[in-house]
């Protein structure tokens, strides 16, 4: 892909506050399925809800568990992928540049991102169900929730449903798009809540949205700029263009 404009080659020269906000697609190019394109087979049966919720946990945690585990294995099993190098390359060059996602695999960091405002959590990293505090990373035996101390069930470091974003990361967020004078929004569908509302906050103090997906979405009509087509394509052209 050779044509980057010009005019966003100048803006990312000049911008002082980048942010890069990456959705389900940029991860679908490593090979990882969205949460509800991994319900096959044997999780064919369940529902979003019973795999993914405080409930689901409290009325069958081995079950939860296994599903989290079997999703954790087919992340490690796949590399970052060309767009995840390049917006670390972004980073590495743009210091000011914020990284959010919703994305729970830890791509980004594998990639090389040294910091990413992860919205939903992180699938490597395990809290205590009972009293929320976070417990590191999974065990080396993880055929069963192991134990908290204080007797709790340790359960993934993942946003479920019915539940609320982090606060401060969420703040986070929303501080780094108020003060955005560029934004990406890359491989997200804009549909979910309340991350979606993260570019509009941007545009609405005066900055330049930027759009990279391979379809519409809720956000390409009021995008200062779409660039149609896969992350792993579009973002190593930006790079490569900004010299």
């Amino acid at each position: 892909m050779n044509d980057i404009p010009g005019e966003l080659v100048e803006r990312l020269r000049d911008c002082r506050r980048l942010v890069i906000f990456t959705g389900a697609g940029v991860s679908a190019e490593s090979g990882i399925p969205t949460f509800r394109d991994a319900q096959t087979g044997l999780w064919a049966k369940y529902s979003p809800e019973q795999l993914a919720s405080p409930e689901g946990f409290r009325q069958e945690p081995q079950t939860v568990w296994d599903w989290y585990a079997w999703r954790r294995e087919r992340c490690l099993a796949v590399q970052p992928n060309p767009a995840h190098r390049a917006i670390a390359e972004l980073q590495r060059r743009l210091p000011h540049a914020t990284l959010i996602t919703q994305n729970v695999d830890g791509l980004h960091q594998r990639a090389g991102s040294a910091s990413a405002l992860e919205l939903h959590g992180n699938i490597h990293r395990l809290k205590c169900f009972r009293c929320g505090e976070n417990s590191g990373a999974w065990p080396d035996d993880c055929s069963a929730p192991p134990l908290h101390s204080c007797g709790g069930l340790l359960r993934p470091a993942v946003v479920w449903f019915g539940e609320n974003l982090d606060h401060e990361v969420l703040e986070a967020a929303w501080r780094a798009a108020e003060e955005a004078d560029l934004f990406f929004s890359i491989g997200t569908s804009s549909l979910v809540y309340p991350a979606a509302d993260l570019p509009f906050l941007a545009q609405r103090n005066g900055c330049y949205v930027v759009e990279v997906n391979p379809q519409p979405t809720p956000l390409s009509a009021h995008a200062n700029l779409c660039l149609n087509g896969a992350a792993g394509v579009v973002m190593p052209a930006v790079v490569a263009a900004l010299g």
